[in-house]
C-alpha cells in the first residue's frame, strides 16, 4: 500500500480508502490510485485487514452429502451469493452425517477466524444437536424444517409434497402412492408427512409407504415392489417419488415391466435435477430453488453481524409439469355378453 500511495502521489490512508470503496475520494484522485494498484499488481492482504477490521470476509461452511444433488447444489448457491456480497466461503465436508461430526465441523470452522458459521445437515440427530455448539459467531442452520433453531433457512419441503400429491388427485387418481427417502432426513419426513395429510385430506386411500435411499437403485426396487402389487390387484395409478434421482429408477423399472408411463401410471419426483427435462418421458417434478436458497443464507448471515432483525420466510417450491403425469385412464368395462336367443316353442 506505501508502493501504491508513493506512486500515486497520495497518502497511504487515501489509497485505503480507494481500495475499501469511500466515497469521499475525488476522482481524478482515485483515478491515479486505481492505475497505480493496476501498474504495480497491487493485491489487498485479507490477513492485514482482518486484524484491522476485525473481519476476515469469510463464511464457514459445515456440510454432508455433497454427492447429493441437493446438497451441491446448496453449496453452489451458497458460494455464489458469497461471493456476490464479497464474502468467501471455506467448506467443512463432514466424513457422515451424525451429530458428533457436525458439531466438531462448526467448533473447526468457528476457530479459523470466519464471520458466521452455516451449518447444512437434513438429519435429525445432527440437527438437533446445534443448539449444543456455541461457536462465538453467529451460527445459521440450512435444512428442511426449522427444527427449533433461533435463525435458519429452509425450503418448504410440505409444500412441495402439497403441490406433487394435490396435482395427481386433480387429473383424478384416486389415491398417489409414495415413495420416500431415508429414516431420519427431516426432508423425506416432511414430503411423507404432507403426502399423507393431503390424501387423507379428501378421504383418499393411503398406502403403505415404500421406502428408499435418495439414489436410482432404491427408485427402480420400488418400481419392481409397485408392479407386483398391481398384478396383485392393488389399484397403482400414481406415485410420487420424494426425489428425482430414484424417480429415474423407478421409470426404468416400470419401463421394463411393460408399464407405461403416464398411460398406466402417473409419477412425479422432487428437486428438478437438470436432466429431468430429458427422462423419455420428461419428469413432472417439484423445483427447489437453490440460488434462492444461498441468497436467503447470506442475507441472514448478514443481518445477524449487523444486528439487523430478520424474520426468516421458507423459500417456496414450484411445481413443474412435463410428460409423466396424465389422467387415469377410464377401467376397461367388461364387454356384455350377447343375450341368449329365446328358445322357439313349437307347436308340435
Amino acid at each position: 500500500m506505501a508502493d501504491v500511495a508513493a506512486h500515486a502521489g497520495v497518502s497511504h490512508q487515501t489509497v485505503s480508502r480507494v481500495v475499501n470503496g469511500h466515497a469521499n475520494v475525488a476522482a481524478a484522485t482515485r483515478k491515479r490510485v486505481l492505475e497505480a494498484i493496476a501498474e504495480l499488481g497491487y493485491r489487498p492482504n485479507s490477513a492485514a485487514r482482518a486484524l484491522v477490521t476485525g473481519s476476515s470476509r469469510t463464511i464457514g461452511l459445515a456440510i454432508a452429502n455433497v454427492s447429493q444433488y441437493g446438497p451441491a447444489q446448496t453449496l453452489l448457491g451458497l458460494e455464489h451469493a458469497a461471493r456476490e456480497a464479497g464474502y468467501f466461503l471455506t467448506v467443512s465436508v463432514l466424513d457422515d452425517d451424525s451429530a458428533g461430526c457436525l458439531i466438531e465441523a462448526v467448533d473447526r470452522l468457528a476457530t479459523q477466524s470466519v464471520d458466521a458459521v452455516v451449518a447444512l445437515s437434513t438429519y435429525e440427530g445432527a440437527v438437533r444437536a446445534l443448539p449444543e455448539t456455541s461457536p462465538r459467531v453467529p451460527l445459521i442452520a440450512v435444512q428442511a424444517e426449522r427444527a427449533g433453531q433461533d435463525l435458519a433457512v429452509w425450503v418448504d419441503q410440505e409444500a412441495g409434497a402439497a403441490l406433487a400429491t394435490r396435482h395427481l388427485l386433480g387429473l383424478g387418481h384416486r389415491t398417489v402412492h409414495h415413495v420416500r427417502g431415508p429414516a431420519n432426513a427431516l426432508e423425506a419426513d416432511a414430503r411423507e408427512r404432507r403426502w399423507r395429510k393431503e390424501l387423507e385430506a379428501v378421504g383418499a386411500p393411503v398406502p403403505s409407504v415404500l421406502h428408499g435411499d435418495w439414489w436410482p437403485p432404491a427408485g427402480y426396487l420400488a418400481g419392481r415392489e409397485l408392479i407386483a402389487r398391481r398384478r396383485g390387484g392393488e389399484e397403482v395409478t400414481a406415485v410420487f417419488v420424494a426425489n428425482d434421482q430414484m424417480a429415474l429408477g423407478l421409470l426404468s423399472a416400470l419401463h421394463e415391466g411393460g408399464i407405461r408411463v403416464p398411460e398406466d401410471i402417473s409419477v412425479v419426483g422432487f428437486d428438478d435435477v437438470p436432466e429431468a427435462p430429458y427422462y423419455a418421458p420428461p419428469l413432472t417434478t417439484v423445483r427447489q430453488d437453490f440460488a434462492e436458497l444461498g441468497r436467503r443464507v447470506i442475507q441472514s448471515v448478514l443481518a445477524r453481524l449487523s444486528g439487523t432483525p430478520l424474520q426468516p420466510r421458507p423459500v417456496q417450491p414450484r411445481l413443474m409439469v412435463r410428460g409423466t403425469t396424465a389422467a387415469p385412464r377410464p377401467e376397461r368395462q367388461p364387454k356384455p355378453r350377447p343375450a341368449a336367443p329365446k328358445p322357439t316353442i313349437s307347436p308340435w
